[in-house]
């Protein structure tokens, strides 16, 4: 369950807490037009942040923009943000991780505020629930997506989420180093926010503005395709993370189909004490076999699950809790714990 948090918009002047190691990651493929921005920004929100930007096969010089604004360029050949996400959680070594997209859709100076939050839980994930604040910064069906796809993983999953599908967030480490990154492209939003209610991580909510691209920057997103995509991705997901789940609905359905099968030739040797229809029959004994066995997977899915979820915890719990604020011997958020 996310819990909302306070306003969180910062200023550079917000103070953090010294000696803390923060590390942004910056996604891009082609944003010359609006990362230089996007760094400068960062820099002047959290000035001890070290800025990394992950090049992903850009061909218009996001890689110098980049460098020039005073971030560190790093590159990763696959295609795909899932893929740099990898590569950034892999490589990075820091306290607190923060992910922005490199194309200036999201306010950089609510940082700050988002690191705090996160601090001050102590929480393992902050969500920047995306707000509004210009016209045409959500492309045609992409806020109904969202919305959708908001609602279905809070169905399946059993977590209320403001905004899956956001690429602004803020981690503590041992999030990021129990985080296995399976998603090549747009579907790793959707990944994290499965892996936080998987562990049970604590997490909260902070709404961020949300504008357009700079003129001339183009978007990335093909609405369709890309929602196929992360459809696809929850399906795959609760297939392994919700095995028990996954595999009743499959065995319930097939089940019904084998009764209706099966229906007419009960029917048929009640009415006659012969079976005219034999190899409906069979097909319907071995479909409601099926339905069975998909059942009985399903629990040993489930249990095998049950050993994989406790080794991440312990994994996860075999690394530090992000490190408190200074003085603060009781967090001001604690009223939502």
């Amino acid at each position: 369950m996310f819990r909302s948090e306070p306003d969180h918009r910062g200023t550079a002047d917000e103070e953090l807490p010294t000696g803390i190691r923060i590390a942004a990651i910056v996604p891009c493929h082609n944003e010359v037009i609006a990362v230089g921005k996007v760094v400068a920004d960062l820099r002047a929100a959290v000035p001890n942040m070290d800025i990394y930007v992950y090049d992903n096969n850009s061909t218009d010089g996001t890689d110098e923009a980049a460098r020039r604004a005073g971030a560190e360029v790093r590159y990763e050949r696959t295609k795909g943000k899932g893929n740099v996400i990898r590569r950034a959680f892999a490589d990075l070594d820091a306290d607190v991780y923060l992910m922005i997209d490199g194309d200036d859709t999201y306010d950089a100076f609510a940082a700050p505020g988002m690191i705090t939050a996160l601090l001050e839980g102590p929480y393992d994930h902050i969500l920047g629930v995306r707000r509004e604040v210009s016209h045409g910064a959500y492309r045609p069906g992409h806020a109904a997506g969202n919305r959708a796809f908001n609602l279905v993983v809070a169905r399946i999953f059993g977590i209320q989420v403001g905004d899956m599908l956001s690429g602004y967030r803020v981690f503590s480490r041992r999030f990021v180093k129990s985080f296995p990154a399976v998603s090549r492209e747009f579907e790793i939003e959707t990944e994290l926010t499965v892996h936080a209610a998987t562990l049970r991580v604590p997490q909260a909510e902070v709404a961020v503005d949300f504008t357009d691209r700079p003129a001339g920057a183009e978007s990335k997103l093909r609405t369709y395709h890309d929602g196929f995509k992360i459809l696809r991705l929850i399906l795959h997901l609760t297939r392994f993370e919700r095995p028990v789940f996954f595999h009743t609905v499959i065995a319930v359905l097939t089940a019904l189909l084998g009764f209706g099968l099966g229906v007419p030739v009960v029917a048929d040797f009640v009415r006659t004490g012969e079976v005219p229809r034999l190899p409906l029959a069979v097909l319907a004994t071995g479909i409601e076999l099926i339905a069975v066995m998909t059942f009985f997977l399903g629990m040993t899915l489930g249990a095998l699950k049950r050993t994989e979820d406790e080794n991440m915890r312990l994994v996860y719990l075999s690394m530090n809790a992000p490190p408190a604020p200074r003085g603060e011997a009781t967090s001001r958020h604690e009223r939502f714990s």
